[in-house]
């Protein structure tokens, strides 16, 4: 079955080389190592939305048991070789393990979301998590969304945020906080980043 193009898929088709570059050497450690201290030892973690591999890597590096999965053919080709595991071409709307996972991770993925396709996948994101199992994710910090820049964008702020997934899923929020982008020359770009658990 061939996969829909997106605008989306279509940007990273054509700049995969130029968004791995800018993002494979990002220290992310901080945020890596808050969400893997919610994690039991060796947990499944699914890195949803890998992009260039480099957070699945840094999970397989601590021993955890890691599935990585991305929309973009091109991506997934590179994310592959880079942390050394197969990685799943998929669209978000494809996951549909049940209970499997200890931990999602999302970073910087499913922004890419518009709100009605977004609600639907947390919803999958909820169902793959175990009971007490941890979803990260971040979004750009603001009220916009549409296309930036060749791809689409999902903004939040906190208040809407909360609104949000009260209406949209059983996750419970246990840490938010507003960051700087960690990339070198965007640290005046603002993101929303997210710590939810599933009920025990």
């Amino acid at each position: 079955m061939t996969m829909p193009v997106t605008p989306t898929l279509a940007y990273y088709a054509h700049n995969a080389e130029e968004f791995v570059a800018s993002t494979v050497d990002v220290d992310f450690s901080a945020t890596q190592e808050k969400f893997a201290a919610l994690l039991p030892k060796g947990g499944r973690v699914l890195d949803l939305g890998c992009g260039s591999g480099r957070d699945a890597r840094w999970f397989l590096e601590r021993g955890f048991d890691v599935t990585a999965t991305d929309g973009s053919p091109e991506l997934a080709s590179v994310a592959q070789r880079l942390a050394g595991i197969l990685v799943r071409v998929e669209l978000f709307s494809d996951l549909a393990d049940v209970e499997h996972y200890d931990g999602v991770w999302a970073c910087s993925s499913i922004l890419h979301l518009p709100k009605q396709e977004l609600s639907d996948v947390m919803g999958r994101i909820e169902r793959a998590l175990v009971p007490g199992g941890v979803l990260y994710t971040s979004f750009k910090y603001g009220n916009f969304e549409g296309m930036r820049n060749g791809r689409h964008f999902t903004d939040f702020t906190e208040p809407v945020f909360r609104e949000f997934v009260a209406k949209t899923c059983n996750l419970a929020i246990e840490g938010l906080w507003i960051s700087g982008d960690v990339r070198p020359g965007r640290a005046d770009e603002r993101w929303l980043n997210v710590i939810m658990r599933k009920a025990f």
